[in-house]
């Protein structure tokens, strides 16, 4: 299921494939952004495709129950990634869907189709398409285990929950009240099912540099990764 990367050479410190993992609300999109930008990286966020399939089922009617039938989704989604004005922009099927996406109904769908093993097999398969030439700063929650487990360069960013609530809820405009106790349930939910989902959990891969991110901010967690970087590791 994995395909292994080779090892560091001079063109991988030149154009360096960097996998950044970890759970919703750590500071993976920013930081990954920020590295990829100090260093002139392709930035790959892999959630988005994910939540493109999502949306994807959600618009056709897919029974989120049946994983053949996801799998056939994400098998026909055309999701193309690509830099926009204020960050990536994420197209499904030729139409942008860089809003609809973080909608609360696909937020809350997003899981279940992520836990589907076909699924996961179709897209994993086309980020490692995407990373090939080597250049890129690729995040997502199962990146350095099993997307690219030879990546020289693997990271997983935590912080603490509390904050990862935060962090979300000022994402989503600043949420108070019944809607931000309804984030706390939800990411609550998304961690227990990354965690305990059968094909890739989330967790640190091996060799991984684990950064908590809690009290720092974004640009001093990418100024970590950069001297990592820098310095070979």
């Amino acid at each position: 299921m994995t395909e292994q990367v080779s090892g560091e050479s001079a063109g991988d410190r030149a154009r360096p494939t960097i996998a950044i993992d970890g759970p919703a609300g750590a500071g993976k999109s920013t930081v990954a952004r920020l590295v990829a930008g100090r260093l002139g990286l392709t930035y790959i966020d892999t959630g988005a495709m994910y939540r493109a399939v999502t949306l994807k089922a959600l618009r056709e009617g897919t029974d989120l129950g049946d994983a053949a039938a996801l799998t056939r989704v994400a098998e026909t989604a055309r999701i193309e990634l690509a830099a926009g004005e204020s960050g990536q922009e994420t197209r499904l099927d030729g139409r942008d869907v860089t809003r609809a996406i973080r909608g609360s109904d696909v937020a809350a769908a997003v899981a279940r189709v992520a836990a589907v093993p076909g699924v996961r097999t179709v897209l994993a398969r086309r980020q490692r398409e995407l990373a090939a030439a080597g250049g890129v700063v690729m995040e997502g929650r199962d990146i350095g285990t099993n997307v690219l487990p030879g990546a020289p360069y693997k990271f997983f960013l935590t912080a603490a929950p509390a904050v990862r609530l935060e962090r979300r809820s000022q994402e989503l405009g600043g949420l108070t009240g019944a809607a931000r106790a309804a984030l706390a349930r939800e990411l609550e939910e998304r961690d227990r099912m990354d965690a305990r989902r059968e094909a890739d959990p989330l967790l640190p891969a091996a060799g991984a540099v684990i950064l908590d991110s809690t009290g720092r901010t974004a640009a001093e967690v990418a100024d970590a990764i950069c001297a990592c970087v820098a310095g070979g590791y």
